[in-house]
């Protein structure tokens, strides 16, 4: 049976991706941002993506997720950024635009909001226009995935990496995206998806074994540099241990406190 696995547009799925048809994967790719893909997921109409965390959140009862695997920082993200033409202390009453491409980053951005800068005022709204022209004019706005890296580089307001906000105030990694896996394909597809799991291994390491061929390789090479794609391969995490996995709770505790979430989640793994 064939598998359908999504794939988010990003240079930070790169790694999990470059090699994974020369180690055996013969499935079919659908691509999309991750409010594609959640949304692809929960009908079914793909099998397993890395997608957002808090799309697990919402519905775990359908899903599983793979083990030892995510998108992931210890610190600096580099691609989920919020854009503020003054300190991020002076926000409470913004209303900040969103691009509506990420579930886990808008909980996120409210969280730290909430939790640690103290803001109960703050409002949220995705723009009819571009985000980019928005920060322009000085309008506080969160980018994310290859929008974000762009925008930074051209930045001249307080540019705040939500990973790196995260990682401050907690001493935790943050879990952005997680490699969930329906429960139907886990029933009738578990050969496909153990074959998967060891092919994600296989082509993540052959990957950090050569980050400079496969920046070569990268289309993003020409915007980024390709010293500038291996240096952000390289500030993420794309594991899923203990510590990962407290900060993955840790984070939809605080989003049950703030409403974001009903309940706190179960997490469970795909065991083949």
């Amino acid at each position: 049976m064939t598998l359908a696995v999504g794939h988010i547009t990003y240079a930070n799925c790169v790694p999990f991706f470059h090699y994974l048809a020369e180690v055996g994967f013969r499935g079919r790719i659908v691509e999309g941002v991750p409010a594609e893909l959640n949304r692809l997921l929960s009908t079914g109409a793909i099998d397993v993506s890395p997608s957002s965390s808090f799309e697990y959140a919402c519905r775990w009862q359908d899903y599983l997720l793979l083990p030892g695997h995510s998108i992931s920082s210890c610190g600096p993200v580099r691609s989920v950024l919020l854009f503020a033409a003054r300190p991020i202390e002076e926000l409470e009453g913004a209303e900040i635009a969103l691009t509506g491409e990420s579930a886990t980053s808008v909980n996120l951005l409210h969280i730290l909001l909430g939790e640690f800068y103290g803001f109960r005022k703050v409002t949220y709204r995705v723009p009819e226009r571009p985000v980019e022209a928005l920060i322009a004019e000085g309008v506080p706005a969160l980018l994310i995935g290859d929008r974000a890296l762009r925008a930074a580089l051209g930045a001249t307001g307080k540019v705040y990496d939500l990973g790196e906000l995260w990682y401050r105030f907690t001493g935790l990694p943050f879990v952005f995206a997680l490699w969930i896996l329906c429960r139907e394909a886990a029933q009738t597809k578990q050969q496909e998806v153990t074959a998967l799991l060891r092919q994600l291994t296989a082509s993540r390491s052959r990957a950090f074994a050569s980050l400079e061929t496969v920046a070569a390789a990268t289309p993003e090479r020409q915007w980024m540099g390709e010293p500038g794609l291996v240096a952000y391969w390289r500030c993420m995490s794309y594991e899923l241990d203990e510590r990962h996995l407290a900060g993955l709770r840790h984070f939809f505790t605080l989003a049950v406190k703030y409403g974001l979430l009903k309940a706190q989640p179960e997490i469970r793994f795909f065991a083949g």
